[in-house]
């Protein structure tokens, strides 16, 4: 319809920064909507000293958190062009909620997930299955709208577990869908992505997000990639982490002065690289098998 064409990255380039910076130049690509991972190897390589693709005018990225450190790289790089956060888990068949970066954040913050899109309701829920309207109140994120999937394929009992009767309409039949994730809203009205309701844990009486911890890590200057477990038997948390600039004890001591004491790693793990996933998310699993 806009007379463009579609530029297929092969997947390998996502661990060659020159190779995908090269693409997009030779390609004349625009756009591009990128998980962090993707993005992350070229701010971590400071790829746009070798080549910095001319043509790019619009950056969307989502199916993970955007550490600040990342986003301001590109930022620097691409002051005119349109940054754009979106969020949405694969049961609503796309995405539901965006935010257009239009103002700057410092490296301890966190940039939100947005306003959700005409087709959606996006709202969080309490453990009690209250909306939350107050800000920095967390809770699971839901979602209703003609957005959502049927459920899933030949899985009755998956399926009725998270595409459930919205609890606060008891007058006629209508779904949600619980997405697992947990986000709370800003001074501003805008949500902001948490963790994964999987990844809060209870340790030393206090109720932790690891995805907190996960924040607060990468924040620190020189640190690559970073990813939080909890090993439940023993009641740890373990700081999985790449960086050039840190030892354990370094990072460590760098953390007592960005977390509360019981959000504090018990064990720090520094490797040269985190395992992936085909998607370029961290393996937590693999991760989990190192402990």
């Amino acid at each position: 319809k806009a007379g463009g064409s579609c530029g297929i990255v092969p997947t390998e380039y996502f661990s060659i920064p020159l190779k995908l910076l090269t693409f997009l130049q030779d390609y004349r690509i625009t756009t591009i909507r990128w998980v962090p991972s993707a993005m992350k190897m070229v701010s971590t390589f400071k790829g746009f000293k070798s080549i910095r693709p001319d043509r790019l005018r619009k950056i969307i990225f989502g199916a993970e958190s955007m550490p600040v450190k990342c986003f301001n790289y590109w930022k620097e790089n691409y002051p005119d062009a349109v940054f754009v956060q979106i969020y949405g888990p694969t049961e609503i068949t796309g995405v539901c909620t965006y935010h257009i970066v239009d103002r700057d954040y410092g490296d301890d913050e966190t940039i939100p997930i947005g306003h959700a899109f005409k087709n959606s309701e996006v709202f969080l829920l309490d453990e009690e299955n209250r909306p939350i309207k107050r800000a920095d109140t967390v809770g699971e994120i839901c979602v209703k709208g003609s957005c959502l999937a049927l459920g899933y394929y030949n899985s009755k009992d998956r399926t009725d577990e998270v595409f459930v009767q919205n609890p606060l309409n008891p007058y006629y039949p209508e779904r949600i869908y619980r997405t697992g994730d947990l986000g709370r809203y800003n001074e501003k009205k805008e949500l902001v992505f948490v963790s994964r309701k999987d990844f809060q844990v209870k340790h030393m009486g206090h109720r932790i997000e690891l995805g907190e911890i996960e924040t607060a890590a990468a924040s620190l200057p020189g640190m690559r990639n970073v990813c939080c477990i909890f090993e439940q038997d023993k009641q740890k948390i373990h700081l999985f982490y790449e960086s050039d600039s840190y030892d354990d004890a370094k990072a460590y001591e760098a953390l007592e002065k960005r977390l509360q004491r019981y959000m504090l790693p018990n064990m720090m793990h520094r490797m040269d690289s985190l395992p992936l996933l085909k998607n370029g998310k961290v393996d937590r699993l693999a991760l989990k098998n190192e402990i």
